[in-house]
C-alpha cells in the first residue's frame, strides 16, 4: 500500500512527540511505501534541510515533499475579470461561513477557491488583496454576523487575511497531480492533524477519490484555542481570535467529516473531536507506541523506591499547577519531615514558563526555608529544581528510580507523557482528574480532584506509608503500559487501520483496464496486482491484457 503521510512541523524536522510517532510509524510499516508531505510552520526555516534529531527517514519513505507557509508564494500570476469575479464568489461563501455561524456554505468557498487555484493560480495575491478585504468587511458586518466580530477594524481584517493566507497555501502546492508523483497516485492519504495539514488530503479525496485519514494526539482545535487564550493576548485584537478560532472550527469540521476514519491518542482528545463535528461512529482510540526499553531496568526491579522521595516530571508551565503541588507536599512534610521532593524539568514552556519557574522557586524558598537539621550541618531546601539531563538528573529512569511515588498535578494535560513514564517505571503515581489521566492510569494509580492541595497531600501521605501497596500499584501499572503504550501495539493498531479504511473504500479505477465506451471494468485489476513482487507485475499485465480485449469484444466483465 502506497501513503501518503501529510504532517506540520513535525516529521521529517523535529524530534517531538508527533516527529517520533511517525517515525516509529514508518518504520514499522516495512511492507508498505510512505510519501511524506510536510508543511513546516517555524517562520525563518528552511524546509528542505535536514532532520533534526532523526537519522533521516528510512527507504520505504520514497518521497519526502516540503513546503513552508512562511515562505513567498506570490507566483506572478493576477486574475482577469471573470476569474476575478469567480474567486469573489467563493470567497464570499468561505467568508459567510467564518463570520456567520449558521451559514453552510464554508465548504463550498474553500472547495471552490481550490478549483481556482488548480485551473489559474495566484490564489495568495488575491487572499491578500482589496477584494478580500471587502469581502471579509461585507461579512463581518452581515447581519447573521458574530458578535466579536462586528467590530472588527482594518487592521484586524489586514491580520485575517493574512493568517488565513498562510492557513490555505497548501491549495495552491503542486502536490496533487503529476502522475506517479503527486496525491493523486497514493492509495490513502493519512494526515497528523486536522488542521491546514489535511488540505491536500482534504483535495486529493475531492479531486481523486483518495480515501483520508486522520491521527490525533494533540487536537489541532484545542491547540489553537489554547495558544491563542484571550487571558494572555491584547484585547484589541479579539476580533482577529474570533475570525481565526471561527475559521478552524469550521476547518476541523469539513476535515472530520471527509475522513472516513478519525483516531486520537486518548479518550480526552476523542471528546474534543466530537465535540469538533466528528461522528462518533468514525472515531477510534489509538493509544500512542512510546519507547519502553530504556525504562525496563527500573522496572524490572523488586523495590517500590523510596518511601521519601516524591518526582514530578514534565514541562514547567501554568498548567501544570506545581503550586498545588508545593502547597500539597507543605502539608506530606508536617507528617513526614524527611520527605523531599524532586522538580525535573524537561522544558520550560514558551511565554509564561519562565515567570512561573520564578514564581515556583520564590513560593518553595517562602515555604521551606533552608534550615539545618543539626548544629554540625548545612541547612538545605527540601524541594529540588533540576534539569531533565543534568548534573542532578542525567537519566529520566534514574529519576524515575529514585521516587517512591510520582505526582502529576496538571490541570490541562492533554496526554501525559510522564505518568506513562512512570507507569513503564512500576511507580505508584497519584495523578489530578485532568484531560486523559483517568484513561490512562486506569484503576493502577490514585486520581484526586485537580487545584485541591489538601486532597493530593492525602493520596501522597497514604502512599508513601505502605510500602506493599505502592509495590502492587506500581507492578499493575507497569502491565498496563506494556499492554497499552508500546511502539508495537501502535504500529500493530495502524496496519488493521490501513486495510480498514482501504476495504471500506470504493476502488478507483485504472485508466488501462477500460471498456469499449472507455468506461472502467468493475473488478478487472485484481489486489493481487498491486504486491511489489514479480509474479504480482506479470499477473497484472496479463490482467490489463485481458480487460484489453474485453473492451475490444465490446463486452463488461
Amino acid at each position: 500500500m502506497r501513503i501518503g503521510l501529510l504532517t506540520y512541523g513535525g516529521y521529517p524536522y523535529a524530534t517531538g512527540e508527533c516527529g517520533l510517532w511517525c517515525d516509529r510509524l514508518v518504520r514499522g510499516l516495512a511492507d508498505h511505501e510512505f510519501d511524506v508531505y510536510a508543511l513546516d510552520d517555524t517562520p525563518g526555516r528552511d524546509p528542505r534541510r535536514g532532520q533534526r534529531g532523526l537519522d533521516g527517514p528510512p527507504p520505504q519513505a520514497r518521497r519526502v515533499r516540503t513546503a513552508s507557509p512562511w515562505a513567498p508564494a506570490d507566483d506572478g500570476r493576477r486574475y482577469g475579470r471573470r476569474d476575478r469575479r469567480r474567486f469573489a464568489g467563493h470567497f464570499g461563501q468561505l467568508a459567510l461561513g467564518v463570520c456567520d455561524e449558521r451559514a453552510d456554505s464554508f465548504s463550498a468557498g474553500l472547495h471552490g477557491l481550490a478549483e481556482l487555484a488548480a485551473d489559474r493560480g495566484g490564489l495568495c495575491a488575491a487572499l491578500r488583496s482589496e477584494t478580500a478585504l471587502r469581502i471579509l468587511e461585507a461579512a463581518c458586518r452581515a447581519p447573521g454576523a458574530r458578535r466579536s466580530v462586528r467590530d472588527a477594524s482594518v487592521s484586524d481584517l489586514v491580520a485575517f487575511a493574512d493568517a488565513l493566507e498562510r492557513a490555505l497555501r497548501p491549495l495552491s502546492l503542486d502536490w496533487y497531480g503529476g502522475g506517479d508523483a503527486g496525491l493523486s497516485a497514493v492509495d490513502l492519504c493519512h494526515a497528523t492533524t486536522a488542521g491546514p495539514a489535511a488540505l491536500p488530503g482534504l483535495l486529493a479525496k475531492r479531486f481523486f477519490g483518495v480515501p483520508l485519514l486522520v491521527s490525533e494526539h494533540d487536537v489541532h482545535l484545542r491547540t489553537h484555542y489554547l495558544a491563542n487564550d484571550g487571558a494572555r493576548e491584547d484585547a484589541a485584537r479579539t476580533p482577529v481570535r474570533a475570525l481565526l478560532a471561527a475559521f478552524h472550527g469550521r476547518l476541523a469540521a469539513e476535515v472530520y467529516r471527509a475522513a472516513q476514519l478519525v483516531t486520537s491518542g486518548d479518550a480526552h482528545a476523542r471528546r474534543w473531536q466530537e465535540r469538533s463535528g466528528a461522528d462518533r461512529a468514525k472515531l477510534r482510540t489509538i493509544h500512542p507506541g512510546m519507547a519502553a526499553d530504556r525504562f525496563a531496568g527500573v522496572g524490572e526491579r523488586d523495590d517500590a523506591g523510596d518511601p521519601d522521595t516524591l518526582v514530578w516530571v514534565g514541562a514547567i508551565g501554568p498548567d501544570q499547577d506545581l503550586v498545588s503541588l508545593l502547597h500539597a507536599f507543605a502539608r506530606v512534610r508536617e507528617q513526614r519531615p524527611a520527605a523531599r521532593l524532586r522538580l525535573v524539568a524537561t522544558e520550560v514552556a514558551a511565554g509564561a514558563g519562565a515567570a512561573c519557574l520564578a514564581h515556583c522557586r520564590a513560593l518553595a524558598a517562602r515555604l521551606f526555608p533552608d534550615r539545618a537539621q543539626g548544629a554540625y550541618e548545612t541547612g538545605g531546601n527540601p524541594v529540588s529544581f533540576e534539569d531533565a539531563g543534568g548534573p542532578g538528573a542525567p537519566g529520566l529512569p534514574g529519576v524515575y528510580a529514585s521516587a517512591g511515588v510520582v505526582v502529576l498535578p496538571g490541570s490541562a494535560e492533554g496526554f501525559p507523557v510522564s505518568l506513562a513514564e512512570a507507569m513503564f517505571c512500576g511507580r505508584a503515581t497519584v495523578s489530578t482528574e485532568a484531560g486523559a489521566v483517568v484513561g490512562v492510569v486506569g484503576g493502577t494509580g490514585l486520581v484526586v480532584p485537580p487545584r485541591n492541595p489538601e486532597a493530593l497531600a492525602h493520596a501522597i501521605l497514604g502512599l508513601l506509608a505502605d510500602n506493599g501497596r505502592r509495590r502492587r500499584l506500581g507492578a499493575a501499572a507497569r502491565s498496563r503500559a506494556l499492554e497499552l503504550f508500546t511502539p508495537e501495539q501502535n504500529v500493530a493498531a495502524f496496519r488493521e487501520v490501513y486495510l480498514d479504511v482501504l476495504s471500506h473504500s470504493p476502488g478507483r479505477p485504472t485508466a488501462a483496464v477500460v471498456g469499449a465506451g472507455g468506461a472502467p471494468l468493475p473488478f478487472a485489476a485484481a489486489a493481487e496486482a498491486h504486491v511489489p513482487v514479480r509474479w504480482a507485475e506479470e499477473a497484472g499485465r496479463c490482467v490489463v491484457g485481458a480487460g484489453a480485449a474485453a473492451g475490444a469484444g465490446g463486452r463488461d466483465v
